[in-house]
This record gives structure tokens, sequence and C-alpha cells, in this order.
């Protein structure tokens, strides 16, 4: 019977041994994961209307018909000053003191308008981004990239 029992508890003692070490591993991955979410916002580009319904006529509706949505993901509001949305071409928008509040989106246009807590406008008279083949960038006030989309072929 001792013999038994000696097997039994040094089974029981290897695979508690095993489950403390992978419990150990796992530990410092999952506190890892969390302090990378709390020093960078998840602010993401959601949608892009690169190519403004209709005739590209350069009014000011026209214009405005072409936009970035930027959305952020986390439920904690995110100041964005000193951020930038670039273009492949290098046209850059800098966004001054605004905040995006937790799980909302913002639309940037490119025409003329009044900035409101949904939408901004570059104020520029002509278009940034190609119909056809284009890159957004979305850059933090450190410049390191946050977030790119994509459309189109290269040339």
């Amino acid at each position: 019977m001792s013999h038994v029992s000696s097997s039994v508890r040094r089974i029981a003692a290897t695979v508690l041994a095993a489950g403390a070490v992978v419990g150990a591993a796992a530990l410092p991955a999952a506190a890892h994961d969390g302090d990378r979410h709390q020093q960078r916002p998840r602010v993401e580009i959601s949608r892009v209307q690169a190519d403004s319904p209709g005739r590209d006529d350069r009014s000011n509706r026209s214009l405005n018909a072409e936009w970035v949505e930027i959305t952020n993901t986390t439920r904690d509001a995110v100041n964005l000053r000193g951020w930038t949305l670039r273009d492949r071409d290098g046209n850059r928008y800098r966004f001054d003191s605004v905040r995006i509040g937790g799980r909302a989106t913002i639309r940037i246009h490119i025409g003329n308008g009044r900035d409101t807590r949904t939408d901004l406008f570059q104020d520029r008279r002509n278009y940034v981004w190609d119909n056809r083949a284009d890159t957004a960038t979305l850059r933090d006030d450190r410049g390191r990239t946050v977030d790119t989309e994509s459309w189109g072929r290269r040339r």
C-alpha cells in the first residue's frame, strides 16, 4: 500500500510542478499584454471614402465627400494632438487639440467646414486621396505608425 501511495504522491507532485511552471510562464505574458494596451491606445482607420460620389469638380461639396474615418476602439478617450494622417504622396493633416471619445468615430473631410466632435475638415481646395490606389497612414504624436489602410494597386 505504501508503495502505491508513494507512486501516486510522486505523480501528483510532478503534475503540480508542471502546472506551476506553465502558470508562471503564462503570467508574465498576460501581464505584459495588459501593459501594452494601457500604454498604446488602439485607434484605427476604420473606413475610407477616397472617391467622392459624382463628378470630381473640386467643389467644396465634392471635396468633403472624400474622407477618412478614425475609430477609438477603447473605452477611454484619446487625445489626438500632434497625430498625423498622410497619403502616399506626403499630403499631411495634423490634428490639433482633438479628443476622440471611447468607442467613438471621427470623420476627417478634405474640404472646408466647421469642426465638430464627429467631423473635422482639412480646409483643402484639392483632392488628397487617389481614387485608384493610395495608402492612408495614421501616426501618433511620436511619429509611430498606429494604422494604415491601402486600396487599389500600387503603380
